[in-house]
């Protein structure tokens, strides 16, 4: 045990002295940061306006179909025609008919549109149909018009979860949403990166003659687990710096909010004001309060945190043996660990695949199977824990989802032990998975 010690010691401190480990863990975050600022920037300013020109549509569609400023903008002008509409600066043509209450368009361009344009258009032909039918049956048109405003002003729909003793409280879907998918894409990224960093370190070590002589004083085995759990403790530090350093970065958006709007949030608090109804003043500031409020009191960080530190070393550790069994067995050629490394590849990237489909129903079937699943749970786990534990992830649920990662760790590390052993003094021979099996099951 003290061999393996001294191992996990060099791992250990090799790397995290290591420069790029440095600049790794205090850039991460402010990338990080600067990224999603920046994805926000770019998605609210870079919206461009569609000009599509409306031809011979009924009357009705002139009265009714809305432009939403940004994105699509409609227009109903004469001499118009699917030939000359880019000369009269217009992006697309559409020509709808109107019989027997339906309505068929057809939408003329010289590029794909958009889909998110497209549904919209959509959307104005049924809403302009809808009004019309409505007028037909005798509705006054500023009777319908007042009613079409009230309903897209007066709706507010709040999500409530209510437990088995009554008590209730509000969810945030969005916000669950996001923290699922970030906590899902970061154990995806660090499962590979750590999981290749152990991978090329038992490839350099046998490649370079030191893995002989370091058996030579240890097994293979104490070898294998030292690097694994050096590695794992270089990440978990990583880790835990991010997390200091992102809460830090967070925490100090409010040193440049205005005192006054900071005031003008804790009155609308107390009095139970919306803040989007005092938000005038300064809307910037009120936004990050409001953002920052609902991140903090509307999420249960203690479960999610505790359950990604486990989550992210379960995946790590079942996957890491895998990775160095592969770097035991490679030679020079980089084509052989690709080919080597795909079968255990595949479960991880199929993980990050079916995230968006559990993320947008986290009670399915194939959502809690694949969350119990050791090669899939790390990161589909973490997708549904922030939507609610016990309410939509059970205890019983979570229990034999951890209990089957840990068995799954132990068994994949005594599968790469076996392989690891024989492949580690292995030189100028291509090893295939049919052989890797067969060591498995030789005798000692």
């Amino acid at each position: 045990m003290n061999k393996v010690t001294l191992i996990i010691k060099r791992e250990y401190i090799t790397r995290v002295r290591n420069k790029r480990f440095l600049l790794m863990t205090f850039l991460m975050p402010l990338i990080f940061v600067a990224f999603i600022a920046g994805s926000a920037y770019f998605a609210a300013t870079s919206r461009d306006e569609i000009s599509i020109a409306v031809i011979d549509g009924p009357a009705f569609l002139e009265q009714n179909m809305r432009s939403d400023s940004g994105s699509v903008l409609f227009a109903f002008p004469e001499g118009v025609d699917s030939i000359n509409y880019k000369d009269k600066k217009f992006d697309a043509v559409l020509y709808p008919s109107y019989d027997n209450g339906k309505i068929n368009a057809e939408l003329y361009s010289s590029s794909q549109i958009g889909f998110e344009p497209s549904r919209y258009i959509e959307r104005q032909l049924n809403k302009s149909l809808e009004n019309n039918l409505l007028l037909e049956k005798g509705i006054n048109k500023a009777t319908l018009d007042s009613i079409s405003d009230a309903s897209e002003e007066n709706v507010i729909m709040k999500n409530m979860i209510a437990d088995e003793e009554g008590e209730s409280k509000e969810a945030n879907a969005g916000l669950a949403y996001g923290i699922g998918f970030g906590s899902g894409l970061l154990i995806y990224m660090t499962m590979f990166i750590f999981g290749a960093m152990v991978m090329r370190g038992v490839a350099e070590e046998k490649t370079n003659r030191i893995a002989e002589v370091i058996v030579s004083s240890c097994k293979p085995f104490e070898l294998m687990l030292g690097k694994i759990i050096g590695i794992a403790g270089v990440g978990l530090t990583q880790l835990l710096l991010w997390i200091v350093l992102m809460i830090a970065i967070s925490s100090s958006l409010s040193l440049f909010i205005p005192a006054e709007a900071l005031q003008e949030f804790q009155n609308a608090q107390q009095a139970g004001t919306s803040v989007s109804a005092v938000a005038s003043s300064n809307p910037a500031a009120m936004k990050i309060l409001e953002a920052q409020n609902t991140i903090t009191e509307g999420v249960n960080w203690a479960l999610i945190l505790g359950c990604f530190v486990f989550y992210f070393l379960g995946g790590y550790l079942f996957y890491a043996s895998l990775f160095a069994a592969i770097g035991s067995v490679i030679n020079e050629d980089p084509q052989e660990a690709q080919q080597l490394m795909l079968p255990i590849s595949m479960p991880i990237i199929f993980s990050f695949i079916i995230l968006q489909s559990v993320l947008a129903n986290p009670g399915s079937p194939m959502a809690i199977w694949t969350s119990i699943i050791p090669f899939t749970s790390p990161i589909i786990m973490m997708g549904r824990i922030p939507f609610g534990v016990p309410n939509t992830v059970p205890y019983w649920q979570l229990a034999v989802s951890m209990l089957s990662l840990v068995g799954g760790f132990i068994a994949t590390t005594w599968f790469a032990g076996k392989i690891y052993r024989t492949g580690i003094l292995m030189y100028g021979k291509k090893v295939t998975w049919k052989e890797m099996l067969k060591w498995t099951f030789r005798k000692n």
